[in-house]
């Protein structure tokens, strides 16, 4: 697991280094709260250890920060700090942190206090895994979407690299049901949802149940060409599934219309207006014969 320890003392981050790369974990390091801050976003670390008197900005204001942070809120924080007084530990706790050391620290206490924290922020993160994964076919439901949505589209902001989104809904999924009954319809929800998670090799791409027998897609830093052969490929991989589908008028096999878009976020815009965007080139797909591929780029 990733701990991230900010102290303005370059000694005290060695000697904490040192107890703690001991134990395992990954380590990452900051002397002042903006750089501690803009770790902590591009490293999610599972914990922080956090000194009080900096310059510039203190600990009572970096944990302020990371708790207003959407992305961050969640980060577990531990004050070590040399301020002893019952008001400081109570206006760091009021704060948000999880627990307060003072210094000079024992090497025991702040091992098993670190350890318990981190097998809690576990135990939290299974948590919120389960609640973020649909139930049927095991891949990231739609709440998992939104919250990933919003961290690609604050990362191409500061990157200022494009973002796409792809919209996917099985062709004539009622008519599947009705002819082959709603377990055999569960199957090919999970057989679908399957090569879709499989097809996107990328290490930035990510698919996720959006509704019904929808799916909607992220990818990060492809052009159009690339957006609409990566769309290719997925429709026609589903197809060559070989899925029965005797009521479908597109084809004999269960098929896939796609919708998909490609912009450069900025500040301006709401995420929302990408998915839109598929959207309606989905509803395009869907109006000029399903079983195909509608591309729209657009703020680029």
């Amino acid at each position: 697991m990733r701990v991230l320890i900010v102290d303005d003392v370059p000694d005290n981050i060695r000697v904490l280094s040192r107890m703690l790369a001991e134990e395992g974990y990954q380590l990452s390091a900051a002397t002042g709260g903006r750089e501690a801050l803009e770790l902590a976003e591009s490293g999610m670390p599972d914990l922080i250890l956090l000194d009080i008197m900096m310059p510039e900005m203190d600990g009572y204001e970096v944990c302020a920060a990371l708790k207003g942070a959407p992305l961050l809120r969640d980060i577990p924080v531990i004050f070590i700090t040399a301020l002893a007084d019952a008001e400081d530990e109570t206006h760091g706790l009021s704060l948000g942190a999880v627990d307060y050391i003072t210094k000079p620290f024992k090497e025991a206490i702040v091992r098993l206090r670190v350890r318990t924290h981190l097998e809690l922020k576990r135990q939290r993160d299974l948590l919120d895994r389960l609640c973020h994964l649909d139930s049927l076919t095991e891949i990231p439901n739609r709440r998992a979407f939104d919250e990933q949505l919003d961290r690609e589209w604050r990362r191409a902001i500061r990157s200022q690299e494009p973002l796409a989104a792809a919209m996917i809904d099985i062709d004539h999924f009622k008519e599947y049901n009705d002819t082959y009954g709603h377990p055999e319809g569960d199957n090919c929800l999970r057989r679908v949802s399957g090569f879709l998670a499989e097809g996107l090799n990328r290490g930035g791409d990510f698919v996720a149940r959006y509704g019904g027998e929808e799916f909607i897609c992220l990818f990060i830093g492809v052009d159009a060409r690339g957006l609409e052969a990566v769309g290719e490929k997925l429709r026609a991989g589903i197809e060559e599934l070989l899925i029965p589908h005797a009521a479908s008028p597109v084809s004999p096999w269960v098929t896939v219309s796609i919708g998909a878009a490609i912009c450069q976020p900025t500040p301006e815009l709401l995420s929302a207006t990408l998915v839109e965007a598929a959207d309606a080139q989905l509803f395009t797909a869907k109006r000029t014969g399903r079983n195909r591929v509608s591309v729209a780029e657009f703020c680029v």
